[in-house]
């Protein structure tokens, strides 16, 4: 709880009666109710949307640095599969297992995680999943052999996942819809960086250190993170704020007929019965909802597009251009650039495009609607499928290493274009369960991630560079412009019939 002092200068709020004036608990006079626990209009300085734009930063941050270390360690020990697999006598099969298993655990964890958010908050769950990464991403770096190895790395990476599930709830909790865009560009700033970060860091202590550094030098960073965490990141889910408040009332005035509109719409159900309907709301969400199936495939096949270059980009330079392991590595800079660059240009683009649309559709009388955000997909639809073009060929003819970099760089930047405005998209069309949302779609993303690695080093030796890329580009086209459509198109009737209790 906090600014009481600047809520009670507010006007147009309720008190329970004068001599708690301190505590200013706020109720809601909507539709005559006296009962009814709500945030104060226009303004209630405990509404996270409210807050301090610096609380606000803050909170966005402390997640935008955590999502940098969990991401950077999926990737990090790429470049020393070979030194662990030789110390383990691992197959290449395991050797494979050992990096991805990483992934698979982020396509389960949000399942879980992200549901337990809308029951118990944001900020418990965001710290029992940093003290349980913590611990065993600390143990991987200890591990003496290899079933060890990857077991703690499954474990590592279901606690990392968090992360998914967690970040654009808390966005959608403390950002306003006009602030879409840039919430989403500056947090993302940081974590796009961990996976291409990752294989640089990995290369160098490969090559210059034991590769349990890059696990132990992770934990240190997690470890700070998880201290910062505690001081920094406050409490954003509102519902269960309002019941906090609602609590407080209660026993303030010993009257239990106070409640909050989450509270009446599970009043009829246990504790147990609200937490099995939480974690059964993703699979739902994935099983019954078109949109987000429509946006999952769109997300996972970008995704799995990233990893495939992720995992194959270090032997293209070590293998065709005759490059160390060290210098390799650096050539990951073009793949963070271009998603950087990316997701600053689509988040100033959707901002204005935002503002431009709500002012048509103020003086028409409208609202603003989810859909919206989908015009600004196509530029980014258009120009991923192209910079694969030019990375697939040029690598194929082996042109000079800055062509290569220049055409993976469009296809990042071409990528998180496309992908930005399908988050702030589901993000608004779900509003009231973000997490459940985006843990639906980040289960085809991880997946994908965790399969398409698998073949394709089989697919560049058959294929070649330059066709194997041109292939994917294609189904990339496909699926970027038709899918939008189609959502477009039908998005608005398809959440009309999403009668489906969430």
């Amino acid at each position: 709880m906090h600014g009481t002092e600047d809520v009670a200068e507010e006007g147009g709020t309720a008190e329970i009666c004068k001599d708690r004036m301190l505590l200013s608990p706020h109720i809601s006079k909507e539709g005559g109710d006296p009962f009814l626990v709500a945030f104060a209009e226009p303004f209630d300085a405990e509404n996270p949307k409210d807050w301090p734009t610096s609380r606000k930063w803050a909170v966005t941050d402390v997640l935008s640095a955590t999502g940098f270390n969990r991401i950077m360690v999926s990737t990090i020990m790429a470049p020393a599969l070979s030194i662990i697999a030789q110390e383990f006598e691992m197959n290449s099969a395991e050797a494979a297992m050992a990096l991805s298993i990483y992934l698979l655990a982020t396509a389960f964890g949000p399942l879980v995680i992200g549901p337990l958010s809308e029951v118990y908050g944001r900020e418990p769950v965001l710290h029992a999943s940093n003290i349980w990464f913590l611990i065993w991403n600390l143990v991987c770096g200890f591990a003496n052999s290899k079933e060890v190895l990857i077991a703690s790395r499954f474990l590592a990476g279901f606690g990392a996942s968090a992360i998914y599930a967690l970040a654009n709830g808390v966005l959608g909790d403390v950002w306003r819809p006009e602030q879409r865009g840039r919430s989403l560009g500056v947090y993302l700033l940081i974590p796009l960086l961990g996976a291409a970060v990752g294989p640089i860091i990995g290369g160098f202590m490969a090559g210059r250190t034991t590769w349990r550094w890059m696990f132990w030098s992770t934990s240190i960073f997690q470890a700070v993170m998880t201290l910062v965490s505690f001081t920094a990141f406050h409490e954003t889910y509102a519902p269960l704020i309002l019941r906090r408040r609602a609590d407080q009332i209660r026993r303030e005035t010993g009257d239990t007929r106070f409640y909050t509109v989450h509270e009446l719409l599970n009043a009829d159900d246990s504790p147990t019965r609200v937490l099995a309907r939480a974690l059964v709301r993703p699979l739902r969400l994935l099983a019954f909802h078109p949109i987000i199936q429509i946006t999952s495939l769109i997300g996972g096949f970008h995704y799995g597009i990233l990893y495939i270059v992720l995992s194959t980009f270090s032997d293209l330079w070590t293998r065709q251009y005759g490059q160390s392991v060290e210098i390799s590595g650096l050539h990951y800079i073009a793949c963070a650039l271009g998603e950087v660059l990316g997701s600053q240009i689509c988040g100033s683009l959707m901002d204005r495009l935002y503002a431009r649309q709500k002012a048509a559709q103020s003086n028409a009388n409208g609202t603003h609607k989810p859909e919206m955000r989908l015009p600004a997909v196509i530029p980014g639809a258009l120009i991923g499928p192209l910079g694969l073009f030019i990375y697939g060929w040029t690598a194929q003819k082996r042109l000079h290493w800055a062509v290569v970099d220049t055409g993976i760089l469009i296809a990042m930047l071409g990528m998180q274009v496309t992908g930005m405005p399908l988050t702030a998209y589901v993000m608004e069309a779900y509003a009231e369960h973000v997490s459940s949302a985006m843990a639906a779609t980040q289960f085809m993303r991880s997946l994908t991630a965790f399969l398409f690695p698998l073949f394709a080093p089989r697919m560049y030796e058959v294929l070649g560079y330059g066709w194997g890329n041109s292939a994917i580009a294609i189904v990339g086209l496909f699926f970027g412009i038709l899918g939008p459509l189609g959502i477009w198109v039908f998005g608005e009737r398809l959440r009309g019939r999403a009668g489906v209790v969430l």
